[in-house]
């Protein structure tokens, strides 16, 4: 720091207020001591910048091994939105949602000395081992299996999402809609069921029998077969777009076409949902807006004084991205408009 100053020509304490970002420092004196760090090659000793501010400007992100969208998204979403607020991120991911795991987790990021955790909690039990972490260590949770009584969490609204997608194909005059669900130890997939189910309630609309699978397109193919044989089937939600795929399909080798013979919905709004044949009408999730969330709401944990903190839950709404995979239902063999 001293070399820098030198060749600035300023004091080491100004070196230091330009690092720490100090709004009183000339302009002119800020680019000259940049310019002096990139000629020496000067990095700042982050070790030892931790041991005087006590934080690490680092914030450690709980994953888990999978290459599901959703969970993945959400990872490159609270990424992006920590790198942009300037903090380096550490991750540690876990090959089960198990509590031994995720403490395991929080154990190698603490070493670490991070800031804060964000973890993805597709489960319950990520939330329930949170629940046993020392409270200095700040936690939120982000994704379906939060408890905002427990531990601060950002989620998706899973159910008003379903009601949009089973609302839009009421609204096309389809008599009732049919699902295809997640798995059954997922609470994602038990929102958009109880979602799906009260829209359809409300309309007044036979509510088919719900069968759970996972989140693939070989269970959404192994249900669109049953849903293929079935006439009296016009529209189906799916509980994510792989499955949506799955059953477009199965669909199709049934000689079922879509839209003209059956409307299909998805969720999740993946990159490539708007190139299926035909273009997926879904439930766009904004992962991006979810990492965000989830950073303010660390940063504002971060900021509060201990004994000052609530349990706080953000929802985040999703939105409808109607394509061609929706239509009115025929009547007569005519589509009826």
């Amino acid at each position: 720091m001293r070399d820098v100053a030198k060749l600035a020509g300023v004091s080491h304490q100004t070196v230091s207020r330009v690092l720490n970002e100090h709004p009183n420092v000339r302009q002119e004196t800020r680019l000259r001591v940049l310019e002096a760090m990139r000629s020496l090659n000067y990095r700042r000793n982050l070790a030892a910048r931790t041991l005087v501010t006590r934080q690490s400007h680092t914030l450690g992100i709980i994953g888990f091994e999978t290459t599901l969208f959703g969970p993945a998204s959400m990872l490159y979403g609270i990424e992006s939105a920590a790198r942009e607020a300037g903090y380096l991120v550490s991750v540690a991911t876990v090959r089960t949602l198990d509590r031994a795991s995720v403490l395991d987790a929080v154990d190698r990021l603490t070493q670490h000395a991070v800031d804060g955790i964000i973890a993805i909690a597709p489960k319950q039990a990520v939330t329930n081992a949170l629940m046993q972490v020392p409270p200095d260590v700040l936690c939120v949770t982000v994704g379906g299996g939060g408890d905002a009584d427990a531990v601060p969490a950002v989620r998706i609204d899973n159910e008003g999402g379903a009601r949009l997608a089973t609302r839009h194909l009421l609204d096309l005059g389809h008599a009732t809609v049919h699902h295809a669900a997640g798995p059954a130890d997922w609470p994602e997939a038990h929102e958009r069921v109880e979602g799906w189910r009260s829209t359809l309630y409300a309309a007044g609309a036979v509510v088919p029998p719900v069968e759970f699978g996972w989140w693939d397109a070989a269970s959404g193919y192994e249900r669109g077969q049953a849903l293929a044989a079935d006439p009296s089937v016009t529209a189906v939600f799916c509980a994510n777009d792989r499955i949506a795929l799955g059953v477009l399909r199965a669909l199709h080798e049934a000689g079922r076409k879509v839209p003209e013979e059956v409307s299909v919905v998805g969720f999740d709004d993946m990159p490539d949902s708007g190139f299926f044949l035909p273009p997926l009408t879904t439930v766009s999730q904004h992962f991006g807006e979810l990492g965000r969330r989830s950073l303010g709401l660390l940063l504002e944990q971060m900021e509060t004084p201990a004994e000052q903190r609530l349990p706080s839950e953000i929802v985040v709404p999703p939105a409808l991205e109607v394509r061609a995979s929706s239509a009115p239902p025929r009547r007569n063999g005519k589509r009826r408009r």
